[in-house]
């Protein structure tokens, strides 16, 4: 992309928003959902959803060969390397922003489970496989869509679909379970952090779920901190539209600094990807978190 294209990027995305509109008001007029038609804040969600069923799968397929290597450990540096250079993702994963379940056939091949597409493989790569997932998605709608794919990927002994946000995880009156402090081996979560309420908090939240030696795996776009003060000013100005179009999601939201900040960390390897030109208006890191 030229430093043009990027510069536009944004509003491209918002663009795309605008003309999911129509359909977002068809669908909630034909569900008689007019409590989501006449809210603000629902309809932007709603909207947002529509737009991600477009370009959802667009972004996964951009994004799929630097997620799998994140999670067999093989980037260092924000770069993707031939080798194993960290812990591969294994045992109680907790996945954030699971959704509609777009990345659920990927943690498949990372599952000790012998009936989940790909687990077998994977289990000669990692020498130790995933063998519990917990998946966060509060949305009903999603989380239906969400064990529908869990289910068609052969992973319903092993994933649970958590039908609450991240601060009633363990809190067994809001669902049929709870997840203790100290017990998760692996959280996991692409581009999701970045739309979470209240993200200093939960994210603190996350930090104590995991267990002494425990890895985050971080995939975010995130705030712009270096670099020109102009380009800094451009992407709070992209904000301000972006924060309506694009659902919960936040262009300026300084999620490294929040990660630093959740606790302390054993190896915090966290990078931008080296085929970023500076120019972005939506920096992405990449990297494993060790607590």
């Amino acid at each position: 992309m030229s430093p043009l294209d990027i510069l536009i990027e944004p509003w491209f995305f918002m663009w795309l928003s605008i003309s999911h509109v129509p359909a977002t008001i068809r669908a909630l007029v034909a569900a008689k959902d007019y409590g989501t038609l006449f809210s603000p804040s629902g309809f932007r969600e709603a909207l947002f959803g529509t737009l991600w069923a477009t370009i959802g799968p667009n972004i996964k397929a951009k994004n799929e060969e630097c997620v799998i290597a994140l999670l067999e450990g093989r980037i260092k540096g924000g770069c993707i390397q031939d080798k194993v250079v960290s812990t591969p993702i294994y045992g109680t994963v907790l996945e954030i922003g699971a959704g509609s379940g777009m990345w659920v056939d990927i943690l498949a091949r990372f599952s000790s489970n012998v009936n989940a597409v790909g687990g077998l493989n994977n289990r000669k790569n990692t020498g130790r496989g995933i063998t519990k997932i917990y998946g966060i998605e509060p949305n009903p709608i999603s989380a239906k869509a969400l064990q529908e794919r869990v289910n068609e990927v052969g992973l319903q002994d092993i994933y649970h679909v958590i039908p609450v946000g991240i601060e009633s995880v363990n809190d067994p009156s809001a669902w049929d379970s709870k997840i203790e402090p100290g017990s998760i081996d692996c959280i996991f979560g692409i581009t999701c952090l970045c739309s979470i309420p209240e993200p200093e908090k939960n994210i603190q939240l996350l930090y104590k779920l995991l267990k002494p030696g425990g890895h985050w795996f971080v995939n975010e776009h995130v705030k712009i901190s270096r670099g020109s003060p102009l380009l800094r000013f451009y992407q709070w100005f992209c904000n301000i539209g972006w924060s309506f179009f694009m659902g919960s999601c936040r262009l300026c939201r300084d999620t490294e600094k929040s990660l630093r900040a959740a606790g302390v960390w054993q190896e915090f390897d966290l990078a931008q990807l080296p085929n970023q030109t500076g120019y972005e208006v939506i920096p992405h890191v990449v990297g494993t978190l060790k607590k």
